[in-house]
């Protein structure tokens, strides 16, 4: 049972440690925070002018299938890592795996660009 402890140990530490400072941040900044903050300070910012409309206002589709296209061809990206580090032991089953992979998914982006999901107006 003292082994077992011995090894559990550095991990207690490193959350009571984690805790620990969590705890003294949050009390410093209730502590050090400022009550009264200037109005220009609260203002809106993101866009430079105040909300002009209702925050539930419908947003045109293309906002959504942007993003969408980004999540995918993103998570390509986050495919291709782990790909190419371990392409050495792979061998040709898994190179021709990742082109077919690959194939599949630059036929979907130029289906996309193909129907004008990639354009603005």
């Amino acid at each position: 049972m003292q082994d077992l402890l011995r090894e559990y140990l550095p991990i207690l530490i490193f959350l009571g440690l984690a805790i620990a400072i969590g705890l003294v941040l949050i009390l410093a900044a209730v502590v050090l925070a400022v009550r009264n903050p200037d109005p220009e300070k609260v203002s809106a910012y993101e866009c430079g002018f105040n909300a002009f409309d209702d925050a539930r206002m419908k947003f045109d589709v293309r906002f959504y299938l942007v993003s969408i296209l980004f999540i995918i061809f993103d998570l390509e990206i986050a495919f291709l890592f782990p790909w190419a580090v371990a392409f050495g032991d792979l061998g040709l089953l898994g190179f021709w795996s990742m082109m077919v992979f690959l194939g599949v998914l630059t036929i979907g982006f130029a289906y996309e660009w193909k129907k004008g999901a990639l354009e603005w107006e």
